[in-house]
This record gives C-alpha cells, sequence and structure tokens, in this order.
C-alpha cells in the first residue's frame, strides 16, 4: 500500500509541474510544417526535448514574418520562434542547437555558376527570401549592394525564378530544395531544370529563438536540459533522409 501511495505522489507531482510551452514556425519542410508527420524534423526533436522535461510542446505555424512578431511580443504567450539560423539581437536567446541544415545556392543546369566563396558573387543577382537569415558575409554583402538580393516570399518562388532563368541562383537549405521538387507538383516543370550548386555557403545550425525575458529565458534553460536526453541526430535523420 505504501509502494501505491508513493507512486500515486509522484505522478500527482510529476502532473503539477507539467507545462504547455508554446512557440511559432513556418512552413518550411521538411523541418517544419503543420502538415507533416510530427509537423516535420525540427518541431520532432523540439517536442521531444521538452517531453524529456515533462512538458508538451504546442506549435502554431504562420507565415515567417508574422511568426517572429508574434513571439517578440511582450505578454504573448508564444515565447519563441523556430528553426531559426543564430543572429546578433537583442530580443530573442537562442537555444542550443537543435541539428544542422546545408545552406548553399540553387541554380539552373542549363548555366551553372561557379565559386568558391561568397566574395566571388559580387555583382550577381541572387535570390532570398524576405526576412531569412542566410549567412553574414552574404546578408552583409547584400546590405552593402555588393550582391543584389532579390527578396520574394517563399522558397518555391525563388526555385521558380532560378528555373525560368529570371535569376541565375537563390539561397535555398538543400533538404528543403529536395523536398519541394518532390512534393511540390507547382515546380514539376523545373524538377530537371535545377539542382543545388555543389559549393555550400555554410552548414548552419539550427536553433529555437526565445524571447529574452523571464519567461523566455525560463525555457530555454529548460528546453537545453532537455536536448541533452535526447538523440537529436537520430530524430533529425528520420525525417531527412
Amino acid at each position: 500500500m505504501k509502494l501505491i501511495i508513493a507512486f500515486f505522489a509522484v505522478t500527482l507531482s510529476w502532473l503539477a509541474t507539467a507545462e504547455t510551452v508554446y512557440l511559432t514556425s513556418l512552413s518550411w519542410p521538411p523541418y517544419s510544417d503543420k502538415s507533416l508527420q510530427e509537423q516535420g524534423a525540427s518541431v520532432a526533436v523540439a517536442k521531444a526535448a521538452f517531453a524529456a522535461e515533462g512538458h508538451t510542446l504546442e506549435v502554431e505555424f504562420f507565415p515567417w514574418s508574422r511568426a517572429v512578431k508574434t513571439a517578440s511580443s511582450s505578454g504573448s504567450k508564444y515565447v519563441g520562434y523556430f528553426p531559426e539560423y543564430y543572429y546578433d539581437t537583442q530580443e530573442f536567446v537562442f537555444s542550443e542547437p537543435m541539428g544542422s541544415g546545408p545552406l548553399g545556392l540553387v541554380q539552373n543546369k542549363s548555366a551553372p555558376i561557379s565559386f568558391t566563396g561568397v566574395n566571388d558573387l559580387k555583382g550577381m543577382k541572387i535570390g532570398v527570401v524576405q526576412d531569412y537569415v542566410n549567412t553574414q558575409e552574404l546578408d552583409a554583402m547584400i546590405a552593402s549592394g555588393a550582391i543584389v538580393g532579390e527578396a520574394v516570399p517563399s522558397d518555391v518562388l525563388n526555385v521558380k525564378k532560378v528555373g525560368a532563368k529570371r535569376i541565375p541562383a537563390a539561397v535555398i537549405d538543400a533538404n528543403v530544395l529536395r523536398y519541394l521538387l518532390q512534393t511540390d507538383s507547382s515546380l514539376a516543370r523545373f524538377k530537371d531544370a535545377v539542382e543545388m550548386n555543389a559549393t555550400l555557403l555554410q552548414e548552419k545550425q539550427l536553433y529555437i529563438a526565445f524571447r529574452n525575458d523571464e519567461q523566455g529565458k525560463k525555457w530555454q534553460q529548460i528546453y537545453n536540459s532537455g536536448l541533452k536526453k535526447i538523440d537529436v541526430q537520430s530524430i533529425m535523420a528520420k525525417f531527412l533522409n
């Protein structure tokens, strides 16, 4: 009887401390999308890490700019957004890395570009997605005008523009390009026309950006603790391979 009472006491204690954490995200398959199994690779990692600490994650999906703005609002129930690349900011604090993705350039097969570093792209028109963080060097060169960054709302539009030779290349994650070419019917006519350039810009670490306040820092610590208890790479591989 004492063992039963002790079991229920522990169970009730766990239930009393279990909470639901709310984050925002975007449609960025295979990393995140509400229609995917487990809502994507990055969401699966995040859910597993929070679950390892006894908590539940709820994710709401928005267009990217709105996802960031919603998470940054003081008093919002959403304490952060993801997946994000690291960048300098006072608004957010970042988790430990939760996997990575190969960031590079999609190009037209009939007009491949040759470069060994970002400096070789000077003077070129490169497609980017509005409000996405790319690499520090590339973003700085776009900001200075050394590279002409042509922003659009989505990766899909950039792939179409490259396929139609409206721009020579666009920044994209290699896993995202592969997924889009396999699943998006609007890209069917470009499937054999585009490819990733063999030179990557960077293997980019992925993070949760938590709002830089008391609640955000609380969940950052909880999440980082949970990450240490799970196999991030095996979870990512399940969705990316």
